[in-house]
């Protein structure tokens, strides 16, 4: 006997219903303009160039920094040498400070299989068979050991993160680079098709084991073994959305740190610091850690772009603001393919139980958007 009821779906009343219907019809949080098209584009390739260089001397201090306390020469990648020294005493090099910045707000935000990890009883004993292989030629160290045990396990917890991001943002580059390959050849025309491009960069990688490994002694020590079931998709890259995308942290002399002001939420999933939240404006100001990427990358602005900028209102007298005013809009671009790649079922379904389960998944995420940016990306 066929069943003739019919679930009757209620209209939404949620306020960015409208950014929800544009997902569910195949748009993006960014309007689909050619300008749009150019601006992310241009700006993922030089962040692209950048992650490559932020990757790497990432996975470098988390390999061959193990341990160092005084870590005088950790942004030079092993490589160092009086013109190296010059142009980082001059400021002329990359930013890596940034990508610290975005490491330590993973490792304080949590989440994910990559921070439950690190509070397991094996990684507790591959990080104490570690710690004994570095102390054993340290009398420092290894009388220190007994007296702070918890003061080197932590240190090795934030190695793990430097590793975790770094892989992290060594598929991220190869993402946005080939994305600026792919619209210099002409194959990328809308920016519905730089969110599928970036989605299925996304899900290609989803399942790739994230690992740690350190050689200490001409042995090596995995950290985080493969065995440890870690992968790319829900270990590091959702929890690096939520951290830097969402939540952040307050930017050190733009609010007041005192408990009793009240400015800083004590709860920290109310945070809303993240780079879909910020305001461009103070961009170039002392201690605004996104300055030092909006920075680097300047440097590397395909010339389209770049020339976007110098016909703009003021030219290139405020290119950090409109370089990060750009960058959000591309952020809003991968955060709709994170949201697409997560969905439930396809937002396309024609069954009343995936429309109705889609439609609560798209309201959660548009609840986090309702103090963000979205609005402003829209018409900037």
């Amino acid at each position: 006997m066929l069943d003739t009821t019919k679930k009757v779906l209620k209209p939404s009343n949620h306020p960015l219903n409208s950014y929800i219907e544009r997902l569910k019809t195949g748009g993006a949080l960014l309007p689909d303009t050619k300008e749009n098209v150019l601006e992310v584009v241009g700006i993922l390739k030089s962040y692209g160039v950048v992650l490559d260089a932020y990757y790497k001397n990432l996975i470098y201090i988390s390999e061959h920094q193990f341990l160092v306390f005084f870590p005088f020469f950790k942004y030079f990648n092993g490589d160092v040498s009086p013109q190296k020294l010059l142009r980082h005493w001059f400021h002329d090099r990359i930013n890596f400070e940034y990508a610290e910045y975005c490491m330590k707000g993973m490792l304080w935000h949590g989440g994910g299989g990559l921070d439950a990890y690190l509070d397991t009883p094996e990684f507790a004993e591959r990080a104490e068979q570690a710690i004994q292989a570095r102390t054993k030629r340290s009398l420092l160290l290894k009388s220190l050991h007994p007296l702070f045990p918890d003061f080197l396990p932590e240190h090795i917890r934030q190695l793990a993160y430097y590793s975790g991001l770094g892989q992290f943002w060594r598929v991220m580059s190869e993402n946005f680079l080939t994305l600026s390959d792919l619209y210099d050849r002409g194959k990328i025309v809308s920016i519905a098709e730089v969110v599928e491009h970036i989605k299925a960069g996304l899900v290609a990688a989803a399942g790739i084991p994230i690992t740690y490994s350190v050689t200490l002694n001409n042995k090596t020590y995995d950290i985080i073994p493969k065995s440890a079931g870690l992968t790319f998709l829900p270990d590091v890259a959702v929890p690096y959305v939520e951290a830097v995308f969402f939540r952040g942290t307050p930017f050190s002399g733009t609010v007041s740190y005192n408990a009793q002001a009240h400015y800083i939420s004590p709860d920290q999933s109310r945070f809303t610091y993240g780079a879909l939240y910020a305001d461009p404006l103070p961009i170039g100001g002392a201690g605004i850690p996104p300055t030092l990427l909006m920075q680097d990358m300047r440097h590397f602005l395909p010339e389209y772009l770049h020339e976007l900028y110098r016909n703009s209102l003021r030219g290139e007298d405020d290119l950090r603001v409109k370089i990060c005013q750009t960058f959000q809009k591309s952020m809003f671009c991968v955060t709709t393919a994170t949201i697409l790649g997560l969905a439930p079922h396809p937002l396309d379904s024609t069954d009343p139980d995936h429309i109705q389960a889609n439609q609560a998944y798209l309201e959660k995420w548009m609840d986090r958007f309702v103090d963000s940016r979205l609005h402003d990306v829209q018409v900037g």
